[in-house]
């Protein structure tokens, strides 16, 4: 299995300090690497089954690409792998394939460098990674949040604020080119640049048609205020509701990173009838990562749709030190994104991650049926109580709320 340069399983706490630095755990590029390097391929049949689930009652199967998408992967060093989520055969419906990506990917120039030339390298450093998506015939594309710029939100340092561009801006441009060339449907999430409202900053995905098209945009609904992670020093709160685009191949949402801690948010998706919800992120270890492979999952199983999660890999180290009001020394870096994206599945099973410090694409088939025939077995839509749901929520935004406790009468009596 795939093991770090220079880090051996023998090195111990050597070996632990080496892993915070270059992003592995413990020398393998992700949690799956260790355990099928490390445990008995009956053993880590059972500890795959629990962690990944099956899907129809099967492991997930792997997919055969193309040696042109292998040969790019090779030549660009980037990780690449690909699964296939299948549904139950249905005697009225015909399967509904789609195959869809995700890539993470870590900036290409210090944050030290010009910006157009910062912007210019991301784009070089993508084109292979798209072009890989493209000879294997993926057909709805999404990059992680703000792949266009380092994530320099937690600086507060506003000279950040001109990589912001129009939803039609060059970023969005330079996608349009691969969405026509592959006949693709592309998300893209940026920092937008709302020229005909003031200049007002957004964290914007904009979803491109296969036909290079602009089909609409969605701004993120939840603003993080937590840590180094001070995204309103540069933009608020989204309005744009919880919008689900009607694409050639199926109806697709974004709920952009910090979302995906708002069950409710991945709620709204789901009830405008969303089959696939995408999570572009950028998110830190010590942060997140053990929610990670929870949340999506969990809204996947919950709302019956597909979830395509992307997570920014490497450190970038900013030139000023920050910090954060949390009592914790200056430091020039958030810390390290840890990559590992990865897809879920209505029915609890998912792939394994992309590796956590390279660059990777993740591709995915999913057979779209699979999202009714979760509806359909557990009932979820049936039995929810959206009322009750709605009059609790009505209640609590009332200034006069009073929480709905029922105290044990005996709790707060005197003793005789």
């Amino acid at each position: 299995m795939e093991k770090t340069d220079g880090i051996g399983k023998e090195n111990g706490s050597t070996e632990e300090k080496q892993s915070f630095k270059d992003g592995s755990i413990c020398g393998y590029k992700s949690l799956h690497h260790l355990l099928s390097a490390n445990l008995k391929p009956q053993i880590y049949q059972e500890v795959s089954r629990l962690l990944l689930g099956l899907n129809c009652g099967k492991t997930l199967e792997t997919i055969v690409l193309p040696e042109s998408a292998k040969a790019l992967s090779s030549k660009h060093d980037f990780d690449l792998q690909a699964f296939k989520f299948s549904a139950d055969q249905e005697l009225l419906r015909e399967p509904r394939v789609v195959r869809v990506g995700l890539i993470q990917n870590s900036i290409a120039l210090p944050t030290t460098a010009p910006f157009s030339d910062q912007k210019n390298a991301i784009f070089e450093k993508l084109g292979p990674i798209i072009d890989a998506a493209g000879a294997s015939g993926v057909n709805i594309l999404c990059l992680q949040e703000a792949w266009m710029m380092p994530f320099a939100f937690c600086t507060r340092e506003k000279r950040w604020c001109e990589f912001a561009e129009p939803v039609n801006g060059e970023s969005t441009q330079f996608l349009q080119e691969f969405a026509r060339k592959y006949n693709m449907v592309i998300l893209s999430s940026i920092l937008e640049r709302d020229i005909n409202h003031g200049e007002t900053l957004w964290n914007t995905a904009v979803i491109i048609g296969n036909h290079g098209n602009i089909i609409g945009k969605h701004r993120k609904n939840h603003i993080p205020r937590v840590g180094d992670f001070n995204e309103s020093t540069y933009y608020m709160e989204g309005n744009t509701g919880h919008p689900v685009f009607e694409t050639a191949y199926g109806k697709i949402a974004v709920n952009i990173c910090y979302g995906r801690h708002h069950p409710l948010n991945w709620l709204a998706f789901g009830l405008n009838g969303a089959e696939i919800v995408f999570n572009p992120s950028a998110t830190v270890g010590e942060l997140s990562e053990p929610m990670w492979p929870i949340e999506a999952r969990n809204a996947a199983i919950a709302n019956s749709y597909f979830v395509g999660s992307i997570n920014r890999v490497g450190t970038e180290i900013f030139p000023n030190p920050f910090t954060s009001g949390d009592g914790k020394p200056q430091h020039p870096d958030f810390g390290h994104f840890y990559g590992s994206s990865h897809f879920s599945a209505p029915d609890a099973s998912c792939t394994p991650s992309l590796s956590r410090y390279k660059d990777g694409l993740m591709i995915s088939d999913m057979d779209l049926n699979l999202c009714r025939q979760l509806k359909d077995k557990w009932g979820l839509r049936m039995t929810a109580r959206y009322e009750l749901y709605a009059d609790t929520l009505a209640s609590y935004l009332k200034p006069d709320f009073e929480p709905q406790v029922i105290s044990d009468p005996l709790l707060h009596k005197k003793s005789s």
